[in-house]
């Protein structure tokens, strides 16, 4: 039971993904990864909000493992934020190579964290 859980949120996440970072990317006509850095962060915020669910009681575990491991696991993506972050870098971007890093970073950590405080607003 455990493995479908997580195969039935990933197969959500990964179309969710890619659909929102074509729909966000498409939008912006600049070379920083926008697409990818949005479905990262709102990956982190969810997860940082079950997270925060279920350490209050308010969500389960088999929750977590459909959201949090599933959904989660395929929506965000650091194999494409590495591959980005290179490419800016050999492009001579490094500006935006250095900016998608540390605001990627500082972003998905602030988005876990509010998530988290939230859910223990909601919930503890």
């Amino acid at each position: 039971m455990t493995w479908l859980l997580v195969v039935i949120g990933a197969m959500v996440g990964a179309p969710a993904r890619y659909l929102a970072d074509r729909a966000v990317q498409k939008r912006h006509d600049t070379v920083f990864p926008w697409g990818t850095f949005i479905v990262n962060v709102t990956g982190c915020l969810i997860l940082g909000l079950l997270t925060g669910a279920v350490a209050a009681g308010a969500a389960s575990s088999q929750l977590q493992l459909l959201i949090g491991t599933g959904l989660c696991g395929a929506l965000t993506t650091y194999s494409t934020f590495s591959y980005e972050t290179l490419r800016l870098a050999e492009d001579g971007a490094r500006f935006f190579a250095a900016a998608y890093a540390l605001g990627s970073l500082v972003a998905g950590l602030g988005a876990a964290f509010t998530g988290n405080a939230l859910a223990e607003a909601l919930w503890a």
